[in-house]
């Protein structure tokens, strides 16, 4: 069975940054898609960034782009997620995401996922 650990969460003034990470056992790792999804208190779970297998193509959600970055190392069966000039509408928790399939379909869409870490808690204050 696949296990994804995020860790890197924390308490963070408005402006700061963090950096989340995603660790996934099995060594096929180097052939998943990833995703970064958050969900705050009473909202959906929403797209916050993709990554394919080889690292060369990423997506983001609107709200995030220009602010956070995925990438991943292969080598390390790990997934980042650097978060910078992080605002209050930022917290939530945040989910990493795996999608097994060889063909990838619309990774921001959470039915596209196979498997899912427990989440970590990002609080960003003013």
């Amino acid at each position: 069975q696949v296990q994804l650990v995020e860790s890197g969460g924390g308490l963070v003034q408005a402006g700061g940054s963090l950096r989340l990470s995603c660790a996934v056992s099995g060594r096929a790792f180097s052939r998943y898609a990833m995703g970064w999804f958050r969900q705050a208190p009473g909202k959906e779970r929403e797209f916050v960034a993709a990554i394919n297998w080889s690292g060369k193509s990423t997506y983001y959600g609107d709200s995030v782009k220009g602010r956070f970055t995925i990438s991943r190392d292969n080598a390390k069966n790990t997934v980042y997620l650097q978060m910078n000039s992080l605002n209050p509408e930022d917290t939530a928790v945040y989910y990493c995401a795996a999608d097994q399939n060889v063909f990838v379909g619309d990774l921001k869409r959470r039915e596209t996922y196979d498997y899912w870490g427990q989440g970590t808690q990002v609080t960003v204050s003013s």
